[in-house]
Protein backbone atom coordinates (compact mmCIF):
# COMPACT_ATOMS: atom_id res chain seq x y z
CA UNK A 1 0.00 0.00 0.00
CA UNK A 2 1.32 3.44 -0.92
CA UNK A 3 -1.12 5.77 0.88
CA UNK A 4 0.83 8.88 -0.05
CA UNK A 5 -0.42 8.75 -3.65
CA UNK A 6 -4.05 9.32 -4.40
CA UNK A 7 -6.88 9.06 -6.87
CA UNK A 8 -8.92 12.09 -7.83
CA UNK A 9 -11.80 10.16 -9.33
CA UNK A 10 -15.25 11.58 -8.73
CA UNK A 11 -18.40 9.62 -8.00
CA UNK A 12 -20.77 11.79 -10.01
CA UNK A 13 -19.05 13.91 -12.57
CA UNK A 14 -18.47 11.46 -15.41
CA UNK A 15 -15.77 9.57 -13.59
CA UNK A 16 -13.55 7.00 -15.17
CA UNK A 17 -14.63 3.80 -13.54
CA UNK A 18 -12.53 0.61 -13.58
CA UNK A 19 -14.62 -2.37 -14.67
CA UNK A 20 -13.31 -5.91 -14.13
CA UNK A 21 -13.55 -8.33 -17.03
CA UNK A 22 -13.52 -12.09 -16.63
CA UNK A 23 -9.82 -12.19 -17.26
CA UNK A 24 -9.29 -9.78 -14.39
CA UNK A 25 -7.89 -6.90 -16.40
CA UNK A 26 -9.23 -3.43 -15.71
CA UNK A 27 -10.44 -1.12 -18.43
CA UNK A 28 -11.72 2.41 -18.19
CA UNK A 29 -15.40 3.04 -18.66
CA UNK A 30 -17.88 5.72 -17.69
CA UNK A 31 -20.22 5.94 -14.72
CA UNK A 32 -23.26 8.17 -14.90
CA UNK A 33 -23.67 10.64 -12.04
CA UNK A 34 -26.42 9.89 -9.57
CA UNK A 35 -27.46 13.50 -9.36
CA UNK A 36 -30.96 14.85 -9.87
CA UNK A 37 -32.43 17.81 -11.70
CA UNK A 38 -34.76 20.35 -10.15
CA UNK A 39 -37.81 18.99 -11.96
CA UNK A 40 -37.15 15.57 -10.44
CA UNK A 41 -36.72 17.09 -6.99
CA UNK A 42 -40.03 18.90 -7.21
CA UNK A 43 -41.84 15.85 -8.56
CA UNK A 44 -40.30 13.03 -6.51
CA UNK A 45 -39.22 14.81 -3.34
CA UNK A 46 -37.26 13.44 -0.39
CA UNK A 47 -37.75 9.72 -1.13
CA UNK A 48 -35.95 10.18 -4.45
CA UNK A 49 -33.17 12.25 -2.88
CA UNK A 50 -32.75 9.54 -0.27
CA UNK A 51 -32.55 6.84 -2.93
CA UNK A 52 -29.78 8.72 -4.75
CA UNK A 53 -27.87 9.41 -1.54
CA UNK A 54 -28.04 5.73 -0.59
CA UNK A 55 -26.74 4.71 -4.01
CA UNK A 56 -23.93 7.25 -3.79
CA UNK A 57 -22.71 5.96 -0.43
CA UNK A 58 -22.92 2.44 -1.82
CA UNK A 59 -20.86 3.54 -4.83
CA UNK A 60 -18.33 5.14 -2.50
CA UNK A 61 -17.83 1.82 -0.73
CA UNK A 62 -17.25 0.10 -4.07
CA UNK A 63 -14.69 2.75 -5.06
CA UNK A 64 -12.88 2.50 -1.72
CA UNK A 65 -12.56 -1.27 -2.12
CA UNK A 66 -11.24 -0.87 -5.66
CA UNK A 67 -8.77 1.76 -4.53
CA UNK A 68 -7.50 -0.50 -1.75
CA UNK A 69 -7.02 -3.38 -4.19
CA UNK A 70 -4.97 -1.07 -6.41
CA UNK A 71 -2.78 0.48 -3.70
CA UNK A 72 -4.56 3.84 -3.64
CA UNK A 73 -4.85 4.96 -0.05
CA UNK A 74 -6.16 8.52 -0.44
CA UNK A 75 -9.42 9.43 -2.14
CA UNK A 76 -10.93 12.78 -3.02
CA UNK A 77 -14.70 12.45 -2.96
CA UNK A 78 -16.93 14.67 -5.05
CA UNK A 79 -18.96 17.35 -3.35
CA UNK A 80 -21.36 17.66 -6.26
CA UNK A 81 -24.70 16.43 -5.00
CA UNK A 82 -23.23 13.62 -2.91
CA UNK A 83 -26.46 13.95 -0.99
CA UNK A 84 -28.69 15.61 -3.62
CA UNK A 85 -30.26 19.00 -2.76
CA UNK A 86 -28.91 18.77 0.79
CA UNK A 87 -29.02 22.56 1.04
CA UNK A 88 -32.82 22.31 0.95
CA UNK A 89 -33.31 19.97 3.94
CA UNK A 90 -31.64 18.32 6.91
CA UNK A 91 -30.31 14.88 6.07
CA UNK A 92 -32.23 13.40 9.00
CA UNK A 93 -35.42 14.10 7.04
CA UNK A 94 -34.59 11.45 4.43
CA UNK A 95 -36.97 8.50 4.82
CA UNK A 96 -34.15 5.96 4.42
CA UNK A 97 -31.68 7.71 6.73
CA UNK A 98 -31.18 4.55 8.81
CA UNK A 99 -30.05 2.60 5.74
CA UNK A 100 -27.80 5.48 4.68
CA UNK A 101 -26.24 5.54 8.15
CA UNK A 102 -25.40 1.84 7.95
CA UNK A 103 -23.76 2.11 4.52
CA UNK A 104 -21.91 5.30 5.49
CA UNK A 105 -20.64 3.68 8.69
CA UNK A 106 -19.39 0.73 6.63
CA UNK A 107 -17.50 3.18 4.40
CA UNK A 108 -15.91 4.83 7.42
CA UNK A 109 -14.97 1.51 8.99
CA UNK A 110 -13.33 0.38 5.75
CA UNK A 111 -11.38 3.65 5.53
CA UNK A 112 -10.07 3.34 9.08
CA UNK A 113 -9.40 -0.40 8.96
CA UNK A 114 -7.22 0.06 5.89
CA UNK A 115 -5.50 3.26 7.02
CA UNK A 116 -6.95 5.29 4.15
CA UNK A 117 -7.73 8.99 3.92
CA UNK A 118 -10.81 10.62 2.44
CA UNK A 119 -11.16 14.30 1.59
CA UNK A 120 -13.90 16.59 0.33
CA UNK A 121 -13.37 19.69 -1.80
CA UNK A 122 -16.55 21.82 -1.68
CA UNK A 123 -17.61 23.69 -4.79
CA UNK A 124 -16.20 27.03 -5.93
CA UNK A 125 -19.21 28.97 -4.59
CA UNK A 126 -18.17 28.14 -1.01
CA UNK A 127 -16.64 31.50 -0.08
CA UNK A 128 -16.69 31.89 3.70
CA UNK A 129 -14.80 35.22 3.65
CA UNK A 130 -17.14 36.90 1.18
CA UNK A 131 -18.30 40.44 1.87
CA UNK A 132 -21.88 39.27 1.26
CA UNK A 133 -23.76 37.77 4.20
CA UNK A 134 -25.92 35.53 2.02
CA UNK A 135 -22.81 34.06 0.36
CA UNK A 136 -21.24 33.36 3.75
CA UNK A 137 -24.45 31.68 4.89
CA UNK A 138 -24.49 29.45 1.80
CA UNK A 139 -20.88 28.57 2.52
CA UNK A 140 -21.73 27.72 6.13
CA UNK A 141 -24.59 25.45 5.08
CA UNK A 142 -22.48 23.66 2.49
CA UNK A 143 -19.61 23.10 4.89
CA UNK A 144 -21.93 21.83 7.62
CA UNK A 145 -23.33 19.32 5.14
CA UNK A 146 -19.82 18.09 4.37
CA UNK A 147 -19.12 17.74 8.07
CA UNK A 148 -22.34 15.77 8.50
CA UNK A 149 -21.43 13.38 5.67
CA UNK A 150 -18.08 12.63 7.33
CA UNK A 151 -19.82 12.24 10.68
CA UNK A 152 -22.20 9.71 9.10
CA UNK A 153 -19.11 7.67 8.26
CA UNK A 154 -18.02 7.92 11.92
CA UNK A 155 -14.72 9.41 10.82
CA UNK A 156 -12.88 11.39 13.50
CA UNK A 157 -13.19 15.15 13.42
CA UNK A 158 -9.59 15.81 12.43
CA UNK A 159 -7.72 16.92 9.34
CA UNK A 160 -6.87 13.28 8.69
CA UNK A 161 -10.16 13.57 6.76
CA UNK A 162 -10.00 17.16 5.49
CA UNK A 163 -12.59 19.49 4.04
CA UNK A 164 -10.49 21.55 1.63
CA UNK A 165 -11.47 25.07 0.55
CA UNK A 166 -10.05 28.25 -0.97
CA UNK A 167 -10.43 31.67 0.62
CA UNK A 168 -12.14 32.98 -2.51
CA UNK A 169 -10.47 36.37 -2.81
CA UNK A 170 -8.92 39.38 -1.04
CA UNK A 171 -12.11 41.40 -1.62
CA UNK A 172 -10.13 44.62 -1.74
CA UNK A 173 -8.70 44.36 1.76
CA UNK A 174 -6.67 41.35 2.84
CA UNK A 175 -6.75 42.14 6.57
CA UNK A 176 -10.52 42.58 6.65
CA UNK A 177 -10.95 39.38 4.66
CA UNK A 178 -8.80 37.49 7.16
CA UNK A 179 -10.88 38.94 10.00
CA UNK A 180 -14.14 37.90 8.30
CA UNK A 181 -12.84 34.39 7.83
CA UNK A 182 -11.80 34.17 11.47
CA UNK A 183 -15.27 35.36 12.48
CA UNK A 184 -16.86 32.82 10.14
CA UNK A 185 -14.90 30.01 11.77
CA UNK A 186 -16.62 30.87 15.05
CA UNK A 187 -20.03 30.15 13.49
CA UNK A 188 -19.44 26.57 12.30
CA UNK A 189 -19.53 23.34 14.26
CA UNK A 190 -16.60 21.16 15.26
CA UNK A 191 -17.65 18.78 12.47
CA UNK A 192 -16.39 21.48 10.11
CA UNK A 193 -13.75 23.54 11.86
CA UNK A 194 -11.76 20.53 13.12
CA UNK A 195 -11.48 19.24 9.54
CA UNK A 196 -11.16 22.49 7.60
CA UNK A 197 -8.01 23.15 5.56
CA UNK A 198 -7.16 26.07 3.24
CA UNK A 199 -5.44 25.76 -0.13
CA UNK A 200 -3.18 28.27 -1.87
CA UNK A 201 -4.50 29.81 -5.10
CA UNK A 202 -3.22 29.77 -8.67
CA UNK A 203 -3.45 33.54 -9.02
CA UNK A 204 -0.91 36.12 -7.78
CA UNK A 205 -3.77 38.40 -6.78
CA UNK A 206 -5.32 35.84 -4.43
CA UNK A 207 -3.87 33.85 -1.51
CA UNK A 208 -0.35 32.45 -1.49
CA UNK A 209 1.03 29.83 0.88
CA UNK A 210 2.94 32.54 2.75
CA UNK A 211 -0.18 34.67 3.23
CA UNK A 212 -2.25 31.73 4.43
CA UNK A 213 0.41 30.62 6.89
CA UNK A 214 1.03 34.13 8.23
CA UNK A 215 -2.45 35.66 8.12
CA UNK A 216 -4.99 32.82 8.35
CA UNK A 217 -3.46 29.93 10.25
CA UNK A 218 -2.52 31.85 13.44
CA UNK A 219 -6.10 33.04 14.10
CA UNK A 220 -8.03 29.99 12.88
CA UNK A 221 -5.78 26.96 13.28
CA UNK A 222 -6.74 25.80 9.77
CA UNK A 223 -3.83 23.90 8.18
CA UNK A 224 -2.61 25.04 4.79
CA UNK A 225 -2.80 22.62 1.85
CA UNK A 226 0.20 23.13 -0.42
CA UNK A 227 -0.77 22.91 -4.08
CA UNK A 228 2.44 22.39 -6.03
CA UNK A 229 1.11 23.59 -9.39
CA UNK A 230 -0.66 26.62 -7.90
CA UNK A 231 2.56 27.69 -6.19
CA UNK A 232 4.05 28.55 -9.58
CA UNK A 233 1.56 31.43 -9.84
CA UNK A 234 1.72 32.76 -6.27
CA UNK A 235 5.16 31.83 -4.96
CA UNK A 236 6.14 35.28 -3.65
CA UNK A 237 9.82 34.43 -4.01
CA UNK A 238 9.70 31.04 -2.29
CA UNK A 239 10.78 27.79 -3.90
CA UNK A 240 8.46 24.79 -4.14
CA UNK A 241 10.22 23.13 -1.25
CA UNK A 242 10.15 26.26 0.89
CA UNK A 243 6.44 26.70 0.17
CA UNK A 244 5.72 23.11 1.11
CA UNK A 245 7.72 23.32 4.32
CA UNK A 246 5.86 26.47 5.36
CA UNK A 247 2.53 24.71 4.84
CA UNK A 248 3.66 21.42 6.40
CA UNK A 249 4.37 23.14 9.70
CA UNK A 250 0.65 23.84 10.08
CA UNK A 251 -0.34 20.16 9.88
CA UNK A 252 -0.90 17.44 12.41
CA UNK A 253 -1.28 14.68 11.21
CA UNK A 254 0.74 14.15 8.02
CA UNK A 255 0.24 17.04 5.59
CA UNK A 256 -1.78 16.80 2.39
CA UNK A 257 -0.30 18.16 -0.83
CA UNK A 258 -1.93 18.55 -4.25
CA UNK A 259 0.31 17.71 -7.17
CA UNK A 260 -0.22 18.32 -10.87
CA UNK A 261 1.69 19.60 -13.87
CA UNK A 262 0.72 22.21 -16.48
CA UNK A 263 -1.00 20.83 -19.55
CA UNK A 264 1.29 22.88 -21.81
CA UNK A 265 4.29 21.00 -20.42
CA UNK A 266 2.81 17.83 -21.90
CA UNK A 267 1.93 19.41 -25.23
CA UNK A 268 -1.78 19.32 -24.41
CA UNK A 269 -4.18 21.96 -25.67
CA UNK A 270 -4.74 24.36 -22.78
CA UNK A 271 -6.53 27.68 -22.70
CA UNK A 272 -4.53 28.93 -19.72
CA UNK A 273 -1.24 28.03 -18.04
CA UNK A 274 -3.07 26.94 -14.87
CA UNK A 275 -4.78 24.04 -16.69
CA UNK A 276 -3.80 20.64 -15.28
CA UNK A 277 -2.29 17.94 -17.47
CA UNK A 278 -3.88 14.53 -17.93
CA UNK A 279 -0.84 12.79 -16.43
CA UNK A 280 2.28 13.68 -14.47
CA UNK A 281 5.85 12.67 -15.25
CA UNK A 282 7.24 12.60 -11.75
CA UNK A 283 6.63 13.53 -8.13
CA UNK A 284 9.71 14.88 -6.31
CA UNK A 285 11.12 12.34 -3.85
CA UNK A 286 11.35 14.94 -1.08
CA UNK A 287 7.61 15.56 -1.44
CA UNK A 288 6.66 11.87 -1.52
CA UNK A 289 8.54 11.24 1.70
CA UNK A 290 6.83 14.00 3.67
CA UNK A 291 3.20 14.22 2.52
CA UNK A 292 0.12 12.37 1.38
CA UNK A 293 -0.18 13.47 -2.21
CA UNK A 294 -3.37 14.12 -4.14
CA UNK A 295 -2.65 13.62 -7.84
CA UNK A 296 -4.89 16.16 -9.61
CA UNK A 297 -5.00 14.99 -13.21
CA UNK A 298 -7.68 14.47 -15.82
CA UNK A 299 -6.33 10.94 -16.16
CA UNK A 300 -7.57 10.24 -12.63
CA UNK A 301 -6.80 6.69 -11.47
CA UNK A 302 -4.94 5.99 -14.71
CA UNK A 303 -2.57 8.85 -13.87
CA UNK A 304 -2.07 7.43 -10.38
CA UNK A 305 -1.34 3.97 -11.76
CA UNK A 306 1.20 5.39 -14.20
CA UNK A 307 3.10 7.35 -11.58
CA UNK A 308 2.98 4.47 -9.08
CA UNK A 309 4.47 2.16 -11.67
CA UNK A 310 7.21 4.66 -12.51
CA UNK A 311 7.96 5.39 -8.85
CA UNK A 312 7.82 2.03 -7.12
CA UNK A 313 8.85 -0.47 -9.80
Amino acid sequence: MHPNLSSTCYIHAWIRWPQQYAAGSAITGEMQPRDAKRKHREKKGLPYAGELAEQNFDDLLTILKWNHEHDIGFYRCTSQSFVPWNSQYEIEALPNIDTIRKIAATCGKFIQNHDMRLSFHPDYFVKPASTTQSTREKARKSLENHGTWLDLMNLPQTTEYPINIHMGGHYGDKEETADRFAAFIETVSSSVVDRLVIENDDNPNLWSVTELVEDIYPTTGCPVTFDYHHHAFSAEGTTYREGFELAAETWDPRPVTHYSEPAVLHGEDAGRPQTHSSYVNRVPSWLRSQADIMIECDGKELAVDRIQTATYN
